[in-house]
């Protein structure tokens, strides 16, 4: 591994690193990465057009199959923009906590588009106008995982009302297919606003293990055709367990 550069903002201690080894591909690769060693988006310096991470090249899978001709995207969560800079003639709005990471996006891995909104992704989500995302996609996370106000019951409330009435959510979020307290939690609030859910995982060693799960929900149908238990680039469906509501806390 060798070092390119190291930022200290806000939020992160945030790496810019290459490896020639990663997630047992062998390869160039430059990685933006958090002080925690988490991932947060990578390129092939051989290909630098190739989706690398296999969890974003499912999500795009899934868009496509959900709707090839969407128009409008809401993005919360850039990374290195790999979502966004993969449709550069769509409109996308993108949301990033960390101006630093959007700084070391363009300045290391060549994001060239001006549509990153620096601040928080669920209020600046909040003075869009309603009803005019094709999709809202969510791909943030901390050192706890997904923050929880991105999860909450009024969040996904916010969500639906910046929906067109055939618009999707998509979130990419991570844990275990059984017995995971939060996950269940999730996908059991997004039930209360959505009527239509479905849950992808990328495979696992073991049942038990942890691993990134896309999750959509819409009011309209998600009829796209499943071939067997897969739909492209190795994910699998699966139906998770009940949990509880999660709602914003209220402080008195």
């Amino acid at each position: 591994m060798h070092l390119i550069a190291t930022e200290l903002s806000m939020f992160n201690e945030i790496r810019v690193i290459e490896t020639t080894e990663l997630y047992g591909e062998l390869g160039k690769f430059r990685c933006l990465q958090f002080a925690d060693e988490a991932i947060q988006g990578a390129m092939d310096l051989k290909d630098t057009k190739r989706v690398v991470l296999q969890y974003q090249r499912a999500m795009l899978h899934l868009l496509e199959l959900l709707n090839p001709s969407f128009e409008r995207a809401f993005v919360i969560g850039h990374g290195i923009g790999t979502i966004a800079g993969h449709y550069p003639d769509i409109k996308m709005t993108v949301a990033e906590l960390d101006g630093k990471v959007v700084e070391l996006s363009k300045q290391f891995f060549g994001y060239r588009h001006n549509n990153v909104i620096v601040g928080d992704g669920r209020e600046i989500l909040s003075h869009e106008q309603s009803n005019q995302f094709d999709f809202i996609i969510l791909d943030a996370f901390n050192s706890k995982g997904t923050p929880l106000h991105f999860t909450t019951h009024e969040f996904f409330e916010l969500m639906l009302d910046k929906l067109d009435s055939s618009g999707a959510i998509m979130m990419n979020l991570f844990g275990k297919i059984k017995n995971d307290r939060l996950i269940n939690a999730i996908h059991t609030t997004l039930k209360e606003t959505y009527t239509f859910i479905r849950v992808f995982t990328l495979p696992a060693a073991h049942e038990s293990d942890e691993r990134n799960m896309i999750v959509i929900g819409s009011n309209k149908p998600i009829d796209f055709h499943v071939r067997g238990d897969k739909v492209g680039f190795e994910c699998i469906e699966v139906e998770l367990e009940q949990g509880h509501t999660i709602r914003d806390r209220v402080v008195e």
